[in-house]
């Protein structure tokens, strides 16, 4: 047993009968943000790499945008409340907008896809390139990786990666979260985004896609499918989108050039 996960009774119900069993379920975590002395939002979550996290919806959301503007973090699991402190009286005056509470499916609600921000992101011009072979093999360690997932069922995976290895690796009950607990890593950890690529367990969705935009990253590639917007935005910024990938079969959306022959 982890912290992330938490032992209960079931009834279990076949054609055969039913009989009692224990089940191993995901622990579900609320975690308030609270950004110079202001609270934020509730994230629901897992409880997890939590700083990451914090650090990774800030930036997601705007608030922060490198390393240098944080002063201090500080995580009070048992009530929990994550406390960051930034440098320079304008984000210490800054009024963020209404506290909300995030869903663990984490879409961010009045705060999802912005039409300023699609307008204006950049289009990628990474010349990055990736073999399916190791596109496959990658997917396999990822999907390998989850112990909480083995156990329960019931979480989200994501991943930094290379060319050919993963870097560095997350799970949260939230497809949002988990991808924003790599980007937050990266951010605390000094970890750099330049030629690297992101593996989701998770749906494709415009939110999901502009997030990685914004971070640079030339290709994102998922076990599920991608929504036709996603598609869309991944062709008009550049982005090498790659979704199904089961085994050794894949379907490449957008961006194919950067899939090599070999």
């Amino acid at each position: 047993m982890t912290n992330e996960t938490k032992r209960i009774n079931a009834l279990l119900i076949t054609e055969k009968g039913k009989r009692k069993v224990e089940e191993v379920v995901t622990r579900e975590f609320s975690l308030t943000i609270v950004l110079n002395h202001r609270e934020i939002v509730t994230l629901l979550c897992t409880p997890k790499d939590l700083k990451w996290l914090a650090a990774g919806y800030l930036t997601s959301e705007g608030f922060i945008q490198d390393k240098a503007q944080i002063k201090k973090i500080t995580l009070n699991e048992s009530k929990g409340m994550v406390h960051v402190e930034t440098r320079g009286q304008e984000m210490a005056d800054a009024e963020p907008p209404t506290k909300k509470l995030i869903a663990s499916s984490g879409g961010r609600g009045v705060t999802a896809l912005r039409l300023s921000d699609a307008l204006s992101q950049m289009k990628i011009s990474s010349q990055m390139k990736i073999a399916p072979s190791d596109i496959f093999n990658m997917v396999k360690d990822f999907q390998g990786r989850s112990e909480v997932f083995k156990s329960t069922g019931g979480v989200h995976s994501a991943a930094l990666c290379d060319t050919n290895s993963i870097l560095l690796f997350t799970e949260d009950i939230g497809r949002h979260n988990a991808i924003d607990k790599i980007f937050g890593g990266c951010l605390l950890e000094d970890i750099s985004l330049d030629e690297r690529g992101i593996i989701t367990s998770g749906r494709v969705s415009s939110e999901i896609l502009l997030k990685v935009a914004k971070r640079n990253i030339p290709i994102l590639i998922s076990k599920s499918a991608p929504t036709d917007v996603a598609v869309k935005l991944a062709e008009s910024w550049g982005i090498t989108l790659i979704g199904f990938v089961r085994g050794t079969k894949m379907n490449v959306y957008a961006g194919s050039w950067r899939v090599t022959d070999t």
